[in-house]
């Protein structure tokens, strides 16, 4: 029997987190699926806990992707997969056990191409702030600014919508999922949210600097996609842009320099962009001028999202 969802979990080196996130997916209220955890060439003890898992449930399976990287992972879901409905879930995030029912009733509107939720940022404190949807469809300009969507463990996809726009664009590490939602949107496929916390998004201390580059590629082919669908980022949409890179930097071990640098930029690029939710650019400007005296803890706790 083909089941309603097929579920593609990339992990690399995800050891500690992974027997979480799969015990998530036992705790579903909806056991109509199948997930496939697609091992990247981890060298601690990712494997064996998907082979474990494998071993004692048919629902799960086990494939090698040795490192191509979370993009070409999620692809296979193409070729790998049945299911008429894919949902994406990174080894170190989990769903509430409600997820993949609530989102079996929501698709069953035909008109729906895909689904996200509002998400739940935790670390090892538990969770602390919890994520905004709207109420309408997601458009570009949405996209363009901040992405509402925030990770790829929050969207549900129909499967003749994913191969309409042929999966992910390997060739990017960062905001390749943004590219790719650019994609999907811009070629009219509906995507609604839902206001309803059905993912819980683990937030790690991982250094801003180093992969900052990577990200304003990523994102630069992003946009480049987006124009190529006649939509073109505004000052407002960039500034917004720097405001969400000067909360990673404070809530990381970038220097805080950087934070003070991108929040200093987003304002004055567009005032009106960078403080369009007051309360959040105020924070972050506020944050950033006292980042070289706050102590690392306290940066994380306000601004983990």
């Amino acid at each position: 029997m083909v089941p309603r969802f097929s579920i593609v979990i990339p992990a690399f080196n995800a050891e500690m987190t992974l027997t979480e996130t799969l015990q998530s997916l036992l705790a579903q209220t909806w056991n109509d699926w199948e997930a496939l955890i697609v091992d990247d060439g981890s060298t601690d003890g990712t494997r064996a806990i998907a082979e474990l898992y494998a071993a004692n449930d048919y629902r799960f399976r086990v494939v090698t992707n040795t490192g191509r990287g979370p993009s070409a992972a999620r692809n296979l879901a193409l070729g790998e997969t049945r299911g008429s409905l894919i949902a994406f879930l990174d080894a170190d995030d989990t769903w509430a056990s409600c997820k993949l029912a609530d989102m079996a009733r929501v698709m069953q509107d035909p008109s729906i191409d895909a689904a996200f939720a509002r998400i739940a940022f935790f670390d090892d404190a538990g969770s602390r702030t919890i994520s905004k949807v709207g109420h309408a469809d997601l458009t570009v300009p949405d996209l363009l600014g901040e992405n509402p969507v925030c990770t790829m463990s929050n969207i549900v996809v129909r499967r003749s919508a994913f191969r309409a726009t042929r999966g992910f664009d390997t060739r990017l590490v960062h905001n390749e999922d943004l590219e790719w939602l650019i994609r999907l949107v811009a070629t009219s496929h509906r995507v609604i949210p839902v206001d309803k916390v059905l993912v819980h998004y683990r937030t790690t201390p991982s250094g801003l600097s180093s992969n900052l580059d990577a990200m304003r590629r990523g994102r630069q082919a992003a946009l480049e996609t987006a124009l190529s669908h006649g939509y073109k980022s505004s000052s407002a949409d960039e500034a917004i842009h720097l405001r969400y890179l000067a909360r990673r930097a404070l809530r990381t071990d970038a220097p805080p320099r950087e934070a003070l640098r991108l929040a200093f930029a987003g304002a004055r690029m567009s005032p009106a962009g960078f403080f369009s939710d007051l309360r959040r650019g105020l924070m972050t400007f506020a944050g950033a001028l006292v980042a070289p005296i706050l102590p690392l803890r306290a940066r994380r706790a306000l601004f983990s999202n």
